[in-house]
């Protein structure tokens, strides 16, 4: 995909060709990347060493410089993923009604970095900073739909699949043919498998690596119907995800079966 028509402004050629630098090391590539002619290709990297924006490598190879490295790390440093979510998680309630939550994958578990309670008359029993069981959860469902199977199953040998309810999937089986399913549908469903008398839908977060890095999820009491159908829901929350997924720089093809380390 292209970084950027080369019809634009100065300022948009210029983050055109910043951007193509992330992929493509060599005049000639960097042009066709961008539809940007050579000579304005090269001036405009010439005008990147200057301001230590990219390295002359040599060979006719141009690398990022050390002022987007640190730019960089300012930015991430102060990065908080559930401040970009803020927007999005407070339009999916208004649309829905719902409790929405947004967890982070915090090593073999996730954990809540947010959440916006729903409309309803009751308060779900979660909390910002809980940690919850990837396997019975729709938020961690969701992100193991996102991981090889080799990776949920070398994650599973590490933590056991301890049920948190009767409905809860203790096998490893049962559990990757539910992860398949959620990947042809799109989005995962917590029917009381991790807490009595609550289910769920969520749907996977990649973050600027193309990483499953986290999941947003709606929340309600089993007993009530849901208010929508459920395939207008899990569309709901997919929108909802791959809307912070954009907000975090996920690349628009994020794989859904992207390593994690």
């Amino acid at each position: 995909m292209k970084s950027r028509p080369g019809g634009g402004n100065a300022t948009e050629k210029i983050l055109a060709v910043l951007q193509a630098l992330a992929e493509h090391e060599r005049i000639v590539d960097i042009a066709k990347a961008t539809d940007l002619p050579k000579s304005t290709v090269h001036r405009i990297l010439q005008s990147l060493v200057e301001h230590e924006f990219a390295l002359n490598a040599g060979d006719g190879r141009y690398l990022g410089g050390p002022r987007i490295l640190t730019l960089a790390g300012r930015l991430m440093s102060s990065f908080d993923p559930a401040q970009h979510a803020d927007g999005t998680l407070r339009t999916l309630r208004e649309e829905t009604g719902y409790t929405v939550h947004f967890g982070l994958l915090a090593g073999d578990e996730a954990v809540y970095a947010a959440k916006v309670e729903g409309k309803k008359p009751y308060h779900m029993p979660s909390r910002v900073g809980m940690s919850i069981r990837l396997h019975t959860t729709a938020i961690g469902k969701a992100i193991m739909a996102a991981m090889p199977d080799d990776a949920v199953r070398a994650l599973l040998d590490r933590t056991g699949m301890e049920g948190r309810t009767p409905k809860s999937i203790t096998d490893p089986e049962g559990l990757l043919a539910d992860l398949a399913a959620i990947r042809a549908r799109g989005y995962s469903i917590d029917d009381e498998e991790n807490e009595p008398g609550i289910r769920c839908v969520g749907a996977v977060v990649f973050d600027h690596t193309g990483r499953p890095s986290g999941a947003v999820s709606l929340s309600t009491l089993s007993m009530e119907p849901w208010q929508s159908p459920l395939d207008e829901l899990g569309g709901q929350v997919r929108r909802a995800a791959a809307e912070i997924s954009a907000s975090l720089g996920a690349p628009r093809d994020a794989p859904h079966d992207a390593p994690v380390t």
